[in-house]
């Protein structure tokens, strides 16, 4: 099969998301400025995937829990632990949390105050940069990414995979006898999925 020219030939022209920086905020785009270069006299994967991380978009640099983040951070004394997101407090967390070190683009109110009450810090990624400008002794972790909107979204769709409408929540105004029972989702009206 060849290329169809009239179409539109070949996709060409479409540079890489991380050549031009989309975000409007100036601290996040002198960030980014100074881990690529870091990233570029270090030779440091830790840098590069920062980087990476901070060109991401909003939807994916998901906030992590003090629970969550506790959990990460046992048995890693003296360790920092580097969100590249938020950090938010666990209300569900009664007890007191471990002193941790922790680096994040953000904290929240409440979150701060519980990390500093328990004798620990909390850092931003410039000053990460001075103390561990290649990630040593820091831990990288990541929030979940688990949205609703994904629960509306499919598998691979295919004629062949059965499974691709299995436990996908439809988009639908309710669940009653009267809300889309019929073509689709009987067998006797064209097709049951």
């Amino acid at each position: 099969m060849g290329i169809d020219l009239k179409a539109g030939g070949r996709r060409v022209g479409h540079k890489s998301s991380t050549k031009v920086i989309k975000t409007q905020n100036p601290y996040t785009r002198l960030l980014i400025k100074l881990y690529k270069f870091l990233e570029r006299r270090t030779d440091s994967k830790f840098c590069a995937t920062v980087v990476k991380r901070l060109h991401m978009s909003k939807t994916n640099q998901p906030p992590i829990g003090l629970n969550r983040l506790a959990k990460y951070m046992t048995a890693k004394e003296g360790k920092t632990a580097v969100i590249v997101g938020k950090v938010t407090d666990d209300v569900r967390m009664l007890g007191d949390i471990p002193k941790m070190s922790v680096c994040a683009l953000g904290f929240t109110e409440s979150a701060r105050k519980r990390i500093l009450a328990a004798g620990g810090e909390c850092l931003t990624f410039d000053q990460l940069a001075l103390r561990a400008p290649k990630g040593a002794n820091t831990v990288l972790l990541r929030g979940p990414k688990s949205r609703e909107a994904l629960s509306h979204f499919g598998h691979s769709t295919s004629v062949n995979n059965p499974h691709t409408h299995d436990a996908v929540k439809p988009y639908v105004r309710s669940k009653g006898r009267k809300f889309e029972r019929a073509r689709g989702r009987r067998r006797s009206c064209g097709f049951k999925i």
